[in-house]
């Protein structure tokens, strides 16, 4: 099986990986195809440090799906030498058709379109430790981008409900999530992400007064954040700041989501 869209997944899948999440690291046998786009410091920090701990050997391919080559024509020739592939790759469309290519398991560590594991890892946070799922309140604020898009994916998976604040203009139809132009009602966590370019005009930064509105909620900002753009508060003035603490859980979760690949 692929990571390449959270919508892929069943409940099943999600709670297994939640559950390897907390189980100390094995040596597995394989080798990784890892071909990561950008910069993506804490992404590939705790890619690498996977990789490590599980015992996997790495072979960097830069800019994998760069090429003009048919993706058809780039697993056939490569999948016999590698177990797994993971790729940051900014065209989402590419990426899925290279998964669907590949005889081997692929996991999205970033595209447009979606960032399954950054958001897998921060509703596991939201799981353990401020209550199930299915029943927190979660805002995301702000126009939509990769990581909400990740996020409600995860809601149709997992069946919980979202609110996305944001700009009328962004406003669609999506199960489970419920849109709206301002912040209104009481939730337990909110989530922002940097602005994509060119929402600046029709977006509006996270202020104090919001937070003090939706009841004081945990705030967990997908870094890099911007102070100054997608937040007017400094999270660390805020009290209830996720922290960095939070994002620490990248590794644990990153190391499932292999284990779990590998394993099925």
């Amino acid at each position: 099986m692929n990571l390449v869209s959270l919508s892929a997944l069943s409940p099943v899948d999600v709670r297994a990986i939640w559950r390897l999440v907390a189980s100390p690291a094995v040596h597995l046998q394989g080798t990784v195809a890892w071909s990561f786009e950008g910069n993506g410091i804490r992404t590939r920090t705790t890619f690498l440090k996977a990789f490590h701990e599980l015992n996997l050997c790495v072979i960097e391919l830069p800019n994998l799906l760069k090429t003009g080559e048919r993706v058809c024509d780039l697993a056939g020739y490569l999948d016999p030498f590698y177990d797994i592939y993971v790729i940051r790759e900014s065209n989402h469309e590419r990426l899925t058709e290279f998964a669907a290519s590949s005889r081997r398991p692929v996991v999205n560590a970033m595209s447009n379109a979606g960032h399954p594991c950054e958001v897998l890892t921060d509703a596991y946070f939201i799981e353990t430790t401020i209550g199930s799922i299915r029943k927190v309140r979660i805002c995301l604020w702000g126009p939509p981008t990769n990581v909400f898009r990740s996020w409600h994916e995860l809601a149709g998976v997992m069946d919980f409900s979202l609110v996305h604040v944001c700009h009328e203009s962004f406003h669609e139809t999506v199960p489970n999530v419920s849109f709206s132009s301002s912040a209104h009602e009481t939730v337990d966590v909110v989530i922002t992400d940097g602005w994509p370019r060119g929402t600046e005009q029709l977006s509006s930064p996270l202020s104090i007064e919001d937070l003090a509105r939706m009841g004081q909620p945990v705030l967990l900002p997908t870094p890099p954040f911007a102070v100054g753009g997608e937040l007017s508060v400094d999270p660390r003035c805020y009290s209830r700041f996720a922290g960095y603490e939070q994002k620490k859980l990248l590794l644990p979760v990153q190391r499932a989501v292999l284990r779990h690949l590998l394993a099925t």
